[in-house]
């Protein structure tokens, strides 16, 4: 891809951070919508868990097949595809006439966001070389997640308050057909040098996985555990098949190399934890807000502000200190913030007092807010730019598969001990083993920032990265040996 001037490849990451934004917007809009859904919908707790699991589970499922299928056809192709599919998916959602099509529909937006995120931050890898100026413009990508943090929760509010909770899916028409109209216009096609192979043994794989995984947890409390242990025991079989068969692939859907770099290990799990503690926290937080203290879908989004507000705030900052420092701060203040903030819920009911609950949001705010950027960053640095689509959706992948297993565990712990004919009564009790598995998945946040951001980390990283490499170079040279015999 030719050298952009700064004009446009700031204007490059603008269209990247417009899908980024109604990506993250539909997560946020929709759980301000939980409650107008489970009114109208008639729908348990657990539908309310499949409404955003289904989502992110398919997303989960299918970024890294959208993440090398764009590395070998064409980024910007790609891109463009998931915008309109992600956009039609919004308008059928909007015309739903039943949960379960809903779930149905969620599960064909996904199929579109899936082409999104990962495309795009594949996109603005191979855009921003410089690592200091790509540091700052993941800075900025992690800052529209605050965006929509502070942005859905309150357009969500208005719009199920004015209008009813349909209308949450209309806003993404708008910014889709926006975006793709630029992105045709603005933004150059690109490819990896050397395309891979579909890998359709692993995909089958990693769907297996995540979807047994997520039934069995979610549906346990109302099946019980033996009607859902045979999902659990696919999904062990799926992780031991993929072990087992990736390495075997010259060119598989996940380069199990890739792990043997402590920060990107580190990274992804981090991702998980700190993702599903974003999707438990306010799953939570909402059906707190609207059905105990009985607040309408505004004032609910209202008080979600004081910890979209940090996020975005901070997100830009923590992109400036992993350009000029490194993750290990970022991290070490995300993974404190989040633990604290936790432990005020888990420990000493926070929800009870509008002071603690205002303190615990605005140190979630903080906490997310600083923990994006270095997991961005840390996944496609060092990476060869060629594999940038597959790292970033790794990635991605892991944000997706926490937020579903945030949603899946609390929702699950919630339900299992809610008493439906004293909601109001016992949800904060029910609540907090809830809370503790948040405060648990911080902990990870600080304790994984802390252990794979050192010296012997990075040594890690620079060695995998120059394996990584040599590899390629000689696939490279051996194609081109053949080409010629």
């Amino acid at each position: 891809m030719p050298e952009l001037s700064h004009r446009r490849r700031f204007l490059v990451l603008a269209i990247c951070c417009m899908s980024l934004l109604i990506v993250s917007l539909d997560v946020t809009v929709l759980n301000v919508a939980l409650p107008s859904m489970q009114r109208d919908l008639h729908a348990s707790t657990s539908g309310l868990q499949w409404t955003i699991d289904a989502y992110t589970l398919v997303l989960a499922s299918l970024l890294m097949l959208a993440g090398s299928t764009a590395d070998r056809i064409g980024r910007k192709r790609v891109f463009m595809t998931g915008l309109v599919v992600f956009t039609a998916g919004s308008v059928l959602c909007s015309l739903a006439p039943n949960l379960d099509t809903l779930i149905v529909f969620r599960m064909i937006q996904a199929v579109g966001g899936s082409m999104l995120n990962p495309v795009a931050m594949s996109i603005i890898t191979n855009t921003f070389t410089d690592p200091r100026e790509r540091a700052r413009a993941i800075g900025v990508w992690g800052a529209v997640v605050g965006v929509s943090m502070a942005a859905g929760p309150l357009v969500g509010g208005l719009l199920v308050q004015s209008v009813g909770w349909r209308s949450i899916f209309w806003i993404n028409l708008p910014v889709g057909l926006a975006a793709l109209l630029l992105t045709l216009r603005f933004v150059p096609e690109s490819r990896a040098p050397k395309a891979r192979r579909p890998d359709p043994v692993g995909q089958i794989l990693v769907i297996a996985l995540f979807g047994a995984l997520t039934y069995a947890i979610i549906q346990a409390p109302d099946l019980g555990f033996t009607a859902v242990l045979p999902f659990a025991v696919l999904a062990v079989a799926a992780l031991i098949g993929l072990v087992l068969y990736e390495p075997r692939r010259a060119e598989p859907l996940i380069d199990l190399r890739f792990f043997r770099s402590a920060p990107f290990s580190g990274a992804t799990v981090i991702a998980v934890s700190a993702f599903a503690a974003l999707g438990g926290f306010l799953f939570l937080s909402t059906l707190y807000l609207q059905n105990v203290r009985g607040l309408n879908a505004l004032h609910a989004g209202l008080w979600m502000l004081p910890m979209a507000a940090p996020t975005i705030l901070c997100a830009p900052l923590s992109g400036r200190l992993v350009g000029n420092r490194g993750p290990r701060l970022p991290l070490l203040i995300a993974g404190t913030a989040m633990t604290v903030s936790a432990l005020l819920f888990a420990g000493f009911e926070a929800e009870t007092s509008n002071t603690t609950l205002f303190v615990g949001y605005v140190l979630f705010g903080i906490g997310f807010g600083f923990v994006n950027a270095p997991i961005t960053n840390t996944a496609v640095s060092g990476m060869p730019r060629a594999q940038a689509g597959v790292a970033a959706a790794v990635a991605s992948t892991s944000r997706q598969l926490g937020q579903t297993l945030g949603v899946a565990v609390v929702g699950a712990v919630l339900a299992a001990g809610v008493d439906a004919s004293r909601y109001k009564d016992t949800f904060v009790e029910a609540a907090r083993p809830g809370w503790w598995i948040l405060v648990a998945c911080g902990a990870s946040v600080l304790v994984l920032g802390a252990l794979t951001s050192g010296r012997w980390a990075r040594r890690t990283a620079e060695r995998t990265a120059s394996e990584l490499e040599s590899a390629e170079v000689r696939e490279v040279v051996g194609a081109g040996a053949a080409d010629r015999g």
